[in-house]
């Protein structure tokens, strides 16, 4: 991660595999990724919360590649939720497909644009 991930010691840990606050200094660059949805290539919508997550992912991950970036280069991510019970599986893909690269995160439980969806991705990235 570019970013220099912070938690201070006088607030709440983090419970979740993120950081508190990400530190920024010297980027030249900041990728703004608007919310990616779980809909594939060729329009199909999983029909599971945890494919529907890492569809979501993939296209986040697309829109890096395609700013000539990675993962690696997550600062902020929001993630939004059609239901709260969709909570810890997203922390469990999430986890699985960020592995050791702690952003700073927020969750929203929102209504989601298409009923379908069960969630959707933002990120900003810096280089």
């Amino acid at each position: 991660m570019i970013g220099k991930p912070l938690s201070a010691p006088d607030a709440p840990m983090p419970a979740g595999g993120y950081a508190q606050a990400v530190e920024l200094a010297g980027a030249s660059r900041l990728v703004f990724v608007s919310g990616q949805i779980p809909v594939k290539a060729d329009g199909s919508v999983p029909a599971t919360f945890a494919e529907q997550c890492r569809t979501a992912w993939a296209n986040v991950e697309a829109q890096l590649r395609a700013a000539g970036m990675t993962f690696d280069n997550l600062v902020k991510v929001t993630i939004f939720l059609a239901d709260r019970r969709f909570a810890l599986e997203n922390r469990e893909v999430r986890r699985s497909v960020l592995g050791d690269r702690t952003p700073a995160m927020t969750v929203v439980i929102a209504t989601i644009f298409d009923e379908a969806w069960l969630l959707e991705i933002e990120a900003i990235a810096a280089a």
